[in-house]
């Protein structure tokens, strides 16, 4: 009897006490971080996702029950409302880097963003918090930067609350910026610095950014605000394509390409199912993206919420070490 007790107080301890959140794009590469600092926290999380079949993986974040994927298209009116109704709090992480059909910036990153601020408005939900990008520019010559910024205005009218995080590039295991020239530096004998490689970036740990959506979710007083999440270096494209040359023991030329001949090659590769370079990014990367000082000044950073950002060479070296010649072995084998 005092077995039984004592499982279910143990079942009663595990149990998630605070509301439900929905996280549109809960399956991505920051939602799962996301996903499981929220589950840390005690909520009950639906994943909103197009294919939620793909989503499973999440649910052992949390205890039986606590984390559910659940269908929903953020271009799609019903399955948005659907998927907040019920909820204290919204995340939505829903971002593109390229165009597909009818996945165009404009369609997810603009109208797909006051899409949701809309529903949650609709459906009482107490706290949003839409995540952007440093890059959100009414005035940005790229399409993506002002695909973000009528997005947050989107939110901004429909949501006037909602909170919005503008992340620099975020870093960790599975990300899209060092895996993809670590597994370029394997084969190519130069690594192409678009524009001479001076743009300036604050890449910022893909579990500090989680940390810090999450406490936005629990804390109070940060409605209205705008917050900015970078790491604690600001370095150059070329500074962090030598730490990455570092990092896998490989020389490489490091190449200088004009952004005129960046753009001539992007205009080729764009067409790629999962383009290396497009034109709009190459745009988008004569534009520096860090933190402002403004952000800085008033709080509205990572420290601002007690978080204190991760060095890149405290990261990089875990995952980093498969472009190695041998591994995690390389060192061993040059000793």
């Amino acid at each position: 009897m005092d077995v039984d007790n004592a499982d279910r107080e143990m079942m009663e301890s595990m149990r998630p006490t605070a509301g439900m959140v929905t996280v549109f794009g809960g399956s991505g590469f920051l939602g799962r971080h996301i996903v499981h600092a929220l589950a840390r926290r005690g909520y009950r999380i639906r994943v909103a996702v197009r294919r939620p079949n793909e989503a499973h993986y999440l649910r052992p974040m949390g205890v039986v029950g606590q984390v559910e994927p659940v269908q929903a298209n953020i271009r799609d009116e019903a399955s948005v409302r659907m998927a907040v109704r019920g909820a204290v709090a919204v995340v939505n992480l829903v971002g593109l880097m390229h165009e597909s059909g009818k996945q165009t910036f404009d369609a997810v990153m603009a109208e797909g963003a006051g899409r949701v601020a809309r529903a949650c408005s609709e459906a009482g939900v107490k706290k949003l918090v839409h995540v952007s990008a440093i890059g959100a520019d009414e005035k940005s010559p790229s399409d993506y930067g002002r695909a973000k910024a009528a997005g947050e205005k989107a939110v901004r009218q429909a949501f006037p609350a909602a909170v919005i995080v503008r992340p620099s590039i975020v870093f960790g295991p599975e990300d899209d910026f060092f895996n993809r020239f670590g597994s370029m530096a394997r084969f190519s004998p130069a690594l192409p610095l678009i524009g001479g490689g001076t743009m300036k970036l604050q890449p910022v740990y893909v579990k500090d950014v989680a940390e810090g959506v999450a406490r936005l979710v629990e804390r109070d007083g940060t409605e209205c605000k705008t917050y900015e999440f970078g790491g604690p270096e600001v370095k150059t494209f070329r500074e962090l394509m030598e730490d990455l040359l570092v990092n896998i023991a490989r020389k490489r030329i490091l190449l200088p390409v004009p952004a005129f001949v960046a753009k001539f090659m992007a205009f080729f590769t764009q067409f790629l199912p999962n383009p290396p370079l497009t034109p709009d990014q190459v745009r988008l990367l004569a534009i520096d993206n860090v933190v402002s000082e403004a952000a800085e000044s008033e709080g509205r950073t990572l420290r601002g919420l007690g978080v204190n950002p991760t060095a890149l060479e405290v990261v990089l070296p875990t995952y980093l070490y498969r472009f190695r010649r041998s591994g995690q072995f390389e060192r061993i084998n040059a000793s």
